[in-house]
C-alpha cells in the first residue's frame, strides 16, 4: 500500500488541517528536524524519566498540546530515518482501544497512540523495542504517559499506512494518564548480569537502568555480560509469553542511558 501522509506530517483521523484519502494530517514546520530545535521545556531528564516512568492504561480526556505533538513527531522522524522503521503517531482516534481485548487489558480513555511498524525482518522486534523506548522516555519527559501494548488493541482501517513488506509489531498508548502507574517487583542485579566487585561502575549503572525498563508482563528475561575490552553482551531468555526480542531492544536502550554509550561497545 502506498503511504498517504507526506513526510513531516502527523496522521490525525477526524481532525487536522490537510485532508488525505486515509485521514486528515497536521502539517509540521519544515525546519523541525530534531528535539533540540523544538521550543519546549522538558519536565525532567531522561535519567529521571527512567526512574519515574510506569505503564499507564487509563487516560483523561485531554488533547496532547501542539508543541508536544511537534516534539514527538520530530523524534519519530529522527528514529524512522535512522532505523528504517515506519513508526506512526495517531491522534484523536479512540476506536483502537474500544475493543473487547482493550477492555480486558483494562485500557480506558486512550485517544492517541503509536503504531509500531517496520519491514518484516528478523531483527524487527528488537529495533521496535530499542527505538520505541526512546520515544516512550521522551513522552515521559514531556509530561505524558505510555504503555507498550502487545495484543489489547484493534487495527482500525485507514488510521495507519503500511508498505507491502511491512507489518505492525505492537502499539503504544499515549496521553495524559489518570494516574502515574505503579512500580512492580524487579529482579536483582545478580539475576540479570555478571556484575561483581571487579566490574566497572558504569556496568552496574547500566544494569540498574535496564532493571527499570518495561518488559512483557514484567518478565525481565534478559542478561547482560561484561567482557574484556569494555564490551557487553546482551542476551534474551526464553518465555512462553513471547516478546523477549522486543524486550531486549528496550532494555538495551535503558542500559545505554545508564552506562553511558561512550563507556562500552556491544559485543555481537
Amino acid at each position: 500500500m502506498r503511504r498517504s501522509a507526506a513526510e513531516g506530517q502527523v496522521c490525525v483521523p477526524g481532525a487536522g488541517s490537510v485532508k488525505t484519502e486515509a485521514c486528515e494530517v497536521l502539517t509540521m514546520p519544515e525546519n523541525l528536524t530534531n528535539f533540540a530545535q523544538v521550543n519546549i521545556q522538558a519536565k525532567m531528564t531522561i535519567q529521571e524519566a527512567i526512574q519515574v516512568r510506569h505503564s499507564v492504561r487509563q487516560y483523561i480526556d485531554k488533547p496532547i498540546t501542539e508543541d508536544v505533538v511537534a516534539t514527538l513527531k520530530a523524534k519519530i522522524d529522527e528514529v524512522n530515518a535512522e532505523s528504517g522503521l515506519h513508526i506512526q503517531l495517531i491522534l484523536n482516534e479512540p476506536k483502537s482501544f474500544q475493543c473487547a481485548m482493550a477492555k480486558y487489558g483494562r485500557f480506558s480513555g486512550v485517544n492517541s497512540y503509536l503504531v509500531m511498524a517496520g519491514k518484516k525482518t528478523d531483527d524487527l522486534d528488537e529495533k521496535i523495542g530499542y527505538y520505541g523506548e526512546q520515544i516512550v522516555l521522551l513522552a515521559q519527559m514531556l509530561g505524558l504517559n505510555t504503555c507498550w501494548v502487545g495484543v489489547s488493541y484493534s487495527k482500525i482501517p485507514n488510521t495507519y499506512v503500511l508498505e507491502e513488506d511491512e507489518k505492525i509489531a505492537c502499539y503504544i498508548s499515549l496521553g495524559y494518564g489518570a494516574n502515574q502507574g505503579v512500580s512492580h517487583k524487579i529482579k536483582s542485579v545478580k539475576e540479570v548480569s555478571n556484575a561483581s566487585d571487579v566490574t566497572p561502575k558504569w556496568f552496574l549503572d547500566g544494569v540498574n537502568a535496564a532493571l527499570l525498563a518495561p518488559t512483557a508482563v514484567n518478565q525481565q528475561k534478559f542478561f547482560f555480560e561484561y567482557t574484556t575490552g569494555n564490551k557487553v553482551i546482551a542476551k534474551r531468555g526464553t518465555s512462553l509469553v513471547g516478546y523477549t526480542q522486543m524486550d531486549l531492544g528496550i532494555v538495551k536502550y535503558h542500559f545505554e542511558v545508564g552506562a553511558g554509550r561512550e563507556n562500552f561497545e556491544w559485543a555481537e
